[in-house]
């Protein structure tokens, strides 16, 4: 054989070049210029974005050379590298999810007919493969040139594919930008949706729309920022400080998460003992049960290494929802907060644990409630505003819930603030009270009022007889009452609050309820 005679000249060599220049055009998003701008704005760009949130060399992206659909009138000669949203999967601290990434850089991140085919696409692996999906939005919502007219009839599956991936699969949609319209629906619609301070917004309509329709000036900020949306409205569950900050709470919040509702919940390591007893509980509350306490001082002390991670801490503030661990194990916590309005419940406090119970339970993660409750908010506003309907709304969750069920009485466990709390009717798989709980239908103080006014008014001294009668109404308000009858399974010292929850966890592990069979329940909106 001749070896002097060379191969002939390579087909694929040139092509590969030209496929990486292609790779290398698409990666530069919407180029340099609007990258400085990004910057300048204090936003990391999509791919940033995701070398922060992806294990380094797990990510493989679909459909990189994506562009404007053919067949868009209007748009001829534009160019729309990846259409404005990179999609892909990787791994996450090891755990394969899917993520798109809106690129603002790219026509504003606004969602085109190719781009939304590619999440779409990424939807279908995520749901078949069952693993976790997540959103990382800054976009200016539909991209309008392709979105008006009567077209718009064969839209909305993306909305409708969110509801059926609902409790199968973990969704996050984090703001990292804008998010206008009816893309607005996405953080609407997924279970975990963190907001970056001053950048992310959710509306239904943006400021010039709103200008428009209803001759309104707002600022983007004003009208959905995260302000709004974390302390007013309650749509988000978290606000953060930059980029950064989300990314590393959207790989915390999965921590505790299984990769779909049929797989094992995520067990950590610790070396927090599961017996520790710690003596700061003794000096929780205060000598009155009319003070306010921090119940956030009662978890720190029982979770391990005391940390926890909270969902909507700063709306409905009268009522706790958290991750945390006991064991290794994640558990979501449900604790009343006496240090807001002595931790009464009212329509939002009652929306928000709903909303976590429902989350907790579809994932199969285990409860713990921490019960220090004067009941329901009363009174005309609140009875016009809905609060039994939305209190139906927990009361539903909580009798609904199937997962291991744990109830710690702190304190006060009056009317149905009990109920929902989830006292022993609820199938707590353990109820225990600290010697400080009070369980009845009101306070002593609620009972004399109602059954004996009259006594009091007749008195020659009416503010005597009322402590006395107070004092002999909490008499009969004794924990070992409801001990000695079996309505609770055990009077605890605090110290044991920890080891007493580990065990319980231990136990109910293996649960498994049977409910009759129903299409499904009419739930309470």
């Amino acid at each position: 054989m001749d070896r002097s005679v060379t191969n002939p000249p390579s087909i694929l060599r040139p092509l590969v070049e030209e496929l990486h220049a292609r790779r290398a055009r698409a990666a530069l998003g919407g180029g340099e210029a609007k990258i400085a701008k990004q910057h300048e704005q204090g936003k990391l760009t999509a791919r940033e974005r995701l070398e922060l949130l992806i294990d380094e060399g797990t990510f493989t992206e679909l459909g990189i050379h994506a562009g404007i659909h053919f067949s868009v009138r209007g748009l001829e000669g534009k160019e729309a590298p990846a259409d404005g949203v990179i999609t892909g999967y990787g791994k996450v601290d090891g755990r394969m999810v899917a993520v798109c990434a809106y690129d603002f850089t790219v026509m504003a991140g606004s969602m085109g007919m190719t781009g939304e085919i590619k999440v779409t696409r990424l939807r279908e692996l995520a749901l078949s493969k069952r693993i976790p999906f997540i959103w990382l939005l800054d976009s200016a919502g539909a991209r309008i040139q392709e979105a008006v007219g009567s077209l718009f009839a064969g839209s909305g599956y993306l909305f409708r594919e969110e509801v059926v991936m609902s409790g199968v699969i973990p969704q996050i949609a984090a703001l990292m930008g804008p998010c206008a319209a009816g893309t607005a629906y996405i953080p609407g619609l997924a279970d975990f949706v963190p907001m970056v301070k001053g950048r992310g917004s959710m509306a239904l309509a943006g400021p010039h729309l709103v200008r428009a329709a209803v001759g309104e000036e707002v600022t983007q900020e004003e009208l959905g920022g995260s302000r709004v949306h974390c302390r007013k409205s309650g749509v988000g569950d978290l606000e953060v400080k930059d980029d950064e900050e989300c990314i590393a709470r959207i790989k915390q919040y999965l921590s505790y998460m299984p990769q779909h509702c049929e797989a094992p919940l995520p067990r950590t390591a610790t070396d927090d003992p599961v017996d520790r007893m710690d003596d700061e509980l003794l000096d929780v509350l205060p000598d009155s049960n009319r003070k306010p306490y921090d119940m956030y001082e009662v978890i720190r002390r029982i979770v391990d290494h005391g940390e926890w991670f909270d969902m909507k801490p700063q709306w409905a503030k009268t009522i706790i929802t958290c991750f945390a661990r006991f064991g290794g194990r994640p558990v979501g916590i449900v604790a009343n907060q006496p240090k807001q309005l002595g931790g009464i419940l009212d329509n939002d406090s009652a929306d928000k644990a709903a909303r976590f119970v429902n989350l907790c339970n579809a994932y199969g993660i285990p409860l713990v409630f921490l019960q220090d409750v004067p009941g329901f908010m009363v009174g005309t506003r609140v009875e016009a505003a809905g609060i039994i309907r939305h209190g139906a709304k927990m009361l539903y969750a909580v009798a609904n819930a199937t997962v291991p069920k744990i109830t710690v009485i702190v304190r006060k466990a009056y009317g149905a603030g009990y109920y929902v709390m989830n006292g022993k009717a609820y199938e707590p798989d353990l109820i225990v009270a600290w010697p400080s709980a009070e369980i009845s239908v009101m306070g002593a103080e609620g009972a004399v009022e109602i059954v004996m006014r009259r006594a009091v008014e007749a008195a020659e001294d009416p503010a005597a007889k009322r402590a006395e009668l107070v004092e002999a109404y909490r008499r009969i308000i004794d924990v070992y009452i409801a001990a000695k009858n079996g309505m609770i399974d055990d009077v605890i010292d605090p110290r044991e609050t920890r080891p007493v929850i580990v065990r319980a966890l231990e136990m109910a592990e293996g649960k498994k309820v049977e409910r009759p069979w129903k299409r499904h329940g009419v739930v309470p909106v």
